[in-house]
């Protein structure tokens, strides 16, 4: 096997399921593990992949994703190539998707042991947040967040949270806002992602002018995006933010 990764957190998932020498190529933005993101032959961002360096890594399977990569880059590497395309918008998708994975790479035992570690653990933590009410943002001008059918939305949703965005996808604010029937209306938290916007602690008076009344809580966009062996750490993680928060 030849495998390129063309998803940061599928790179992660490889790496946890034992392959090294089978992985010749991720992208620059593959930063776990550390040792693999020095190492590895890069073949460009996860928008603008190197056809190039690709075709002279020869893979015999090339793994993406429909939010992270392109389509123009995904249909032209399937003209030349075997490629695993990824469409993961809730946990049911991830666990699917991540076994296929381990089929795929010959790694079927480990993916389930993985899988079903992270499914147990999910099932253990359950309805930790009791309804609390929350707005997610990725981005900042304008400012941009988390609706339905997305991963982390589920993801959430799973830990007993509840969108206060009831638009599907990555609406803006402004649009979310407009659909409240009370002005006053307002989530019991709002979560500053660490990625894909860097939001820090600088950029929470700015958010808690726009909403006295929430409670502004900085929070790991890589624990709350990345589906694959990332997820071990969500339980005990969201068990910190909701004591911290509440």
């Amino acid at each position: 096997m030849r495998i390129i990764s063309l998803v940061p957190s599928l790179t992660e998932y490889l790496w946890a399921l034992g392959l090294d020498e089978e992985v010749v190529g991720i992208t620059k933005f593959c930063i776990h593990p550390k040792a693999w993101w020095q190492h590895k032959t890069r073949v460009g961002g996860t928008k603008k992949v190197n056809f190039k360096t690709i075709e002279t890594l020869q893979p015999t399977l090339i793994i993406a994703n429909k939010e992270e990569n392109t389509k123009k880059d995904i249909e032209q590497l399937q003209l030349k190539y075997n490629v695993l395309l990824t469409d993961i918008t809730s946990l049911e998708e991830a666990y699917s998707y991540l076994l296929e994975i381990g089929r795929k790479v010959q790694r079927e035992e480990k993916s389930h042991s993985l899988v079903g570690q992270i499914q147990t653990d999910f099932q253990r933590s359950g309805n930790i947040a009791q309804g609390a009410t929350f707005l997610y943002l990725i981005w900042k001008d304008p400012y941009y967040v988390v609706g339905p059918q997305t991963y982390i939305h589920g993801l959430l949703t799973h830990f007993g949270f509840e969108n206060f965005c009831s638009i599907d996808r990555y609406p803006e604010l402004q649009e979310v806002l407009s659909k409240k029937e009370e002005i006053q209306d307002h989530p019991d938290t709002i979560f500053l992602s660490s990625e894909p916007f860097p939001f820090e602690a600088k950029h929470m008076d700015e958010v808690q002018l726009l909403f006295p009344n929430s409670k502004i809580v900085l929070i790991d966009g890589e624990i709350c995006s990345w589906y694959g062996s990332r997820m071990l750490k969500a339980p005990s993680y969201f068990k910190e933010v909701i004591r911290g928060a509440f």
